[in-house]
């Protein structure tokens, strides 16, 4: 156990946390130079497009140190971005250290701080690393400075490297060796193993990784999972390296994967614990604090056949990402679906293309909310994220927002944009502190004006300088309102949104105008109405289509021809009562964007 080392690598987006990770499998040979790949651990199609990591993955790797020693690394390379942080938390819990890697030509960022002070809260051991040397705007003093006035780390022994090129990786291999500790434990003790992530694999079943705190793992063990007392037999175990190498046995401190033919994917939860069926340990290990969606949306397949697919489906993507939280709900308009809850839009439009691309299934989604607390009249306080369960008006005593804490770094000359787009979403300023090359600006802001486009807006006014991390504070009474959608008197429950009070008759009337673009004209009048509490705040007609009923009448008796346009109003005053509107999914779709904005 003396000779394991397990740490993290924690940065903010882009700080080059895969590419290191590449380089450590290049000089401790995990893999030959035929298998090795740029971002080789960013296994999925959509890591690899957008260039970023989703999963975290773990590695465990031989190093020879200069006097003969081999040492096990064990290292996981996680999410650096916001929406990601429940990832990076459950990594670091497998862990006694951990790289906090940040670029030396952008200087610390906001997810740089956060990722940093959840691994001070778990007593790990951090290593400050300088990445990009290369680069000819690296500024080393400039960072080193930042690293001590932002965060409050000491920078005098931060490793200089360059993952790029390989220029001090393995100084920083021997300085991980000699600063992080070996794992606590021991192999006497009863079998303690904590899950720390799970997917599922179409003819394995669920594939645990699993960090040994306690005791040996064989393979052929009986083992018993402790929450759910149920007990099965391990078929296979073994490590990555990051190729999938199987052994006959997993000791303290180490980290691997364990198959034991688990079908049921809520069977062995992320953050349990093992122990084997004779001599069990005798109390389970501290698991991981439960993570709550930030904001929740509707899913619905385009096609209702696909149905069963898609309950499939999540249930699969929710053993691997258990931040993902999901229920069924059914829309007059879009047929049977889920409620589906997530940690930001980029973790949304994730789990919506992993879902279409890994499941073949065709989505669509609602707008985004939040939850939001309403006070009533009788002095009950519900909770609710979906527009159309909200309570009616006059029960209702107050609504509560919630407010999230903003962290927003930015270079000086950004500040002005950034402190009008901070007013502009309804934000309260706490505090504005001044470092050597950076402003720290502290915000209370809705998290509603946050989840939606406030990141996108921020990299747009900052030139892409501002980096920004957040956090749920309370809730706050706000004034917000429902605004309901009717087509011709029907109310469209997948259109409902809610806005704040001073926002409402612009956004109602921007959808009423989209709705009117995109669905085409029928054979009677289609009204579109827009409704805050009961009252219509914007309407627009879709005039009807009309067959020229006169163009056989060529003069004659006038009655004739009134007749025959009576005829014709009464066809389609029948029709209206009875015909259906034809709203393609395309003008859902396009509605909806409307509605997310």
């Amino acid at each position: 156990m003396k000779k394991i080392r397990n740490f993290s690598i924690i940065a903010h987006i882009d700080h080059g946390k895969s590419t290191l990770s590449d380089r450590l499998i290049q000089i401790c040979h995990g893999l030959s130079e035929r298998e090795m790949s740029n971002q080789v651990l960013d296994t999925m199609d959509l890591e690899k497009e957008r260039g970023i990591t989703i999963k975290a993955q773990s590695v465990m790797i031989n190093y020879k140190d200069k006097n003969g020693n081999i040492f096990h690394l064990n290292f996981i390379d996680t999410p650096g971005h916001v929406n990601f942080s429940y990832e990076v938390s459950r990594s670091l819990a497998a862990c006694e250290g951990a790289l906090l890697i940040i670029d030396s030509t952008q200087g610390v960022e906001a997810q740089t701080l956060s990722n940093c002070y959840t691994a001070l809260d778990m007593n790990l051991e951090i290593i400050p690393v300088l990445n990009k040397i290369d680069l000819p705007n690296s500024n080393l003093e400039k960072v080193s400075k930042e690293i001590e006035d932002v965060i409050g780390i000491s920078a005098s022994d931060a490793i200089r490297c360059s993952a790029k090129t390989g220029e001090g990786i393995k100084e920083l291999i021997e300085y991980i060796i000699k600063k992080i500790p070996p794992p606590k434990g021991s192999i006497e003790q009863p079998l303690q193993a904590l899950i720390i992530d799970s997917w599922f694999d179409n003819y394995l079943g669920v594939v645990s990784l699993v960090r040994i705190k306690n005791g040996i793992l064989f393979e052929k063990d009986k083992i018993q999972v402790m929450s759910t007392g149920k007990n099965y037999f391990v078929e296979k175990i073994g490590i990555f390296t990051p190729k999938k190498i199987e052994k006959n046995q997993l000791k303290c401190g180490e980290v691997g994967w364990i198959i034991c033919g688990i079908k049921n994917i809520n069977a062995a939860p992320v953050g349990d614990t093992l122990t084997t069926t004779i001599n069990p340990a005798k109390k389970r290990l501290t698991g991981f604090k439960k993570i709550k969606p930030q904001i929740y949306a509707g899913l619905f397949p385009v096609s209702s056949d696909q149905y069963e697919a898609f309950k499939n489906a999540l249930g699969k993507l929710s053993l691997n990402d258990s931040s993902l939280f999901y229920e069924p709900e059914n829309s007059s308009a879009l047929g049977f679906g889920f409620r589906c809850g997530f940690l930001g839009l980029l973790h949304m439009e994730i789990i919506q293309e992993r879902l279409e691309r890994e499941y073949f299934i065709n989505l669509i989604s609602t707008a985004p909310t939040v939850m939001y607390e309403i006070e009533l009249i009788n002095g009950n306080k519900v909770y609710l994220d979906t527009p159309t369960k909200f309570p009616p008006i006059n029960t209702i005593k107050k609504i509560r927002e919630p407010i999230t804490e903003c962290n927003i770094l930015t270079p000086p000359k950004f500040l002005g944009a950034i402190i009008k787009l901070c007013v502009k979403k309804r934000g309260y300023q706490i505090d504005m502190i001044y470092h050597t090359h950076q402003v720290l600006l502290k915000y209370q802001i809705p998290m509603n004006e946050i989840v939606l486009n406030f990141f996108d807006e921020l990299k747009s006014v900052s030139s892409g300088y501002a980096s920004l991390e957040y956090d749920f504070k309370c809730f706050k009474t706000a004034k917000m309102v429902r605004i309901d959608i009717l087509i011709n008197s029907e109310r469209i429950d997948a259109l409902t949104i809610l806005v704040h009070k001073n926002n409402s008759q612009y956004r109602a009337r921007e959808i009423v105008e989209k709705i009117k673009e995109l669905i085409p004209r029928h054979q009677f009048d289609i009204v579109i109405q827009a409704i805050i509490n009961n009252a219509i705040v914007a309407r627009s007609t879709i005039k009807q289509l009309r067959k020229n009923v006169l163009s056989k009448c060529y003069g004659g008796d006038v009655s004739r021809k009134k007749k025959l346009l009576q005829k014709q109003k009464d066809g389609k005053k029948r029709m209206k009562k009875i015909g259906n509107i034809n709203m393609p999914k395309t003008a859902f779709l396009e509605i909806l964007n409307i509605s997310k904005k």
